[in-house]
C-alpha cells in the first residue's frame, strides 16, 4: 500500500497549524533556507566542474581564508533571506557586522555559518550549513535558550536538512529525482552512550591536564577517535550514532575556538532537543549572554551517559 512521505514544506505547514495565531512568516523563512540549501547542494556537487574551487585571496572577520564557495554560499543566503520579507537582521561568519534588512519589517534574526568545513572543499570533504533563528524582540545578542529554531544541512553522501523548533528533532533527505527534502528521520533521539569521541588531538599539548587524563582513560576503555574537522559532520554522526564531541579551551585559545552565536548555540539547542547534553564552561552554553557577535566558547556535547562521565 502506498504511504505518503511528507516533504519538509508539508511538515513545516503541519506544525504551523498547531500554533495559535501563526502568521506563516516562520514557514516562509524556513522554506527560503531550504531553497538556498538546494542551490548550495547543486553547486557543491558541481564543484569539480565549475570555477568555484580555491581561495578568494581575502580573509573574513575571524582571520580565516575565504574560499570562493564560502563567498557564494554567504551571498546566496544573505540575498535570499533579505528578500524574503521575514528577516530583521542576519549574522554571518562572512560579515563583519550584522546585516540589517531595512526594506522590510521582518520578525526574525538569523545567525549563519554558510559553509562549515570549507577548509576541506578542495579535498572533497563533507560540508555543511548551520542556521539559528531568534525573534527580533530580544535584539541581536541573545542567549541561545531564546532560539525559535536551529538546524544544519549536511552535504554528504546524501544531503540532509535537520532542524528543531524547540520540540523534537527531525531529519529530511533530499531526493534529487524530485528536488524535495523528504521526512526520513522522525523524532531523532541521540544514543545515551557510545565509545567514540571527536576532538582535534593535534592540539592535545594545549589541553589542560584533566582533559588529557580523561582522554587517556577513555582510550584505554576502547573508545575510537573520529574527527573530520567539520562541525556539521561531527554533529550529524554523533546525533545519529552517539559519542562525544570536544572543542575545549586551550592554552592558546582560552575562550575556545567555536563561535557562540554561529556554531555553539544552534548545535547545542538541537543536541539538547535530541536528548543529548551540551556543556561550555560550567553549564549549558545556552545560558551564556553574548557580549558581541564574535564571542567564542569552549564546547562539548554528546550522549547523556557520555557527558555525565566527562563532566
Amino acid at each position: 500500500m502506498y504511504k505518503s512521505v511528507p516533504t519538509l514544506t508539508d511538515f513545516i505547514l503541519q506544525e504551523e497549524r498547531k500554533i495559535k495565531n501563526a502568521t506563516g512568516s516562520f514557514t516562509i523563512l524556513l522554506t527560503q533556507i531550504e531553497n538556498a540549501a538546494k542551490i548550495i547542494n547543486s553547486h557543491i556537487r558541481a564543484s569539480g566542474l565549475a570555477d568555484i574551487l580555491g581561495k578568494t585571496g581575502t580573509t573574513n572577520v575571524y582571520q580565516e581564508e575565504v574560499q570562493k564557495l564560502d563567498k557564494f554560499c554567504n551571498d546566496l543566503l544573505v540575498n535570499t533571506l533579505s528578500t524574503s520579507g521575514q528577516v530583521y537582521a542576519i549574522i554571518s561568519e562572512e560579515l563583519e557586522k550584522p546585516h540589517m534588512v531595512k526594506e522590510y519589517k521582518g520578525e526574525y534574526i538569523v545567525a549563519l555559518d554558510p559553509l562549515d568545513g570549507s577548509s576541506g572543499i578542495d579535498s572533497n570533504s563533507v560540508l555543511g550549513t548551520i542556521f539559528s533563528i531568534y525573534h527580533k524582540k530580544g535584539g541581536v545578542l541573545q542567549q541561545g535558550k531564546n532560539q525559535v529554531a536551529a538546524g544544519y544541512i549536511v552535504y554528504g553522501a546524501s544531503t540532509m536538512f535537520v532542524y528543531t523548533f524547540g520540540r523534537d528533532v527531525n531529519g529530511f533527505t533530499l531526493d534529487p529525482a524530485i528536488g524535495s527534502f523528504l521526512l526520513s528521520h522522525e523524532n531523532i533521539r541521540m544514543p545515551e552512550y557510545a565509545k567514540t569521541y571527536a576532538t582535534n588531538e593535534g592540539n592535545s599539548l594545549e589541553f589542560d591536564e584533566e582533559l588529557n587524563s580523561y582522554l587517556s582513560k577513555i582510550k584505554k576503555e576502547g573508545y575510537k577517535l573520529r574527527y573530520s574537522g567539520c562541525l556539521v559532520a561531527e554533529t550529524h554522526r554523533i546525533v545519529m550514532q552517539g559519542g562525544i564531541f570536544l572543542y575545549p579551551a586551550t592554552s592558546k585559545l582560552p575562550s575556545g575556538k567555536l563561535r557562540l552565536l554561529l556554531e555553539v548555540n544552534p548545535i547545542a539547542f538541537l543536541v539538547e532537543q535530541a536528548g543529548g547534553v551540551s556543556y561550555a564552561v560550567d553549564s549549558s552554553p545556552l545560558s551564556i549572554a553574548p557580549k558581541s557577535i564574535s564571542d567564542r566558547s569552549p564546547f562539548c556535547f554528546g550522549g547523556k551517559k557520555n557527558m555525565e562521565e566527562l563532566i
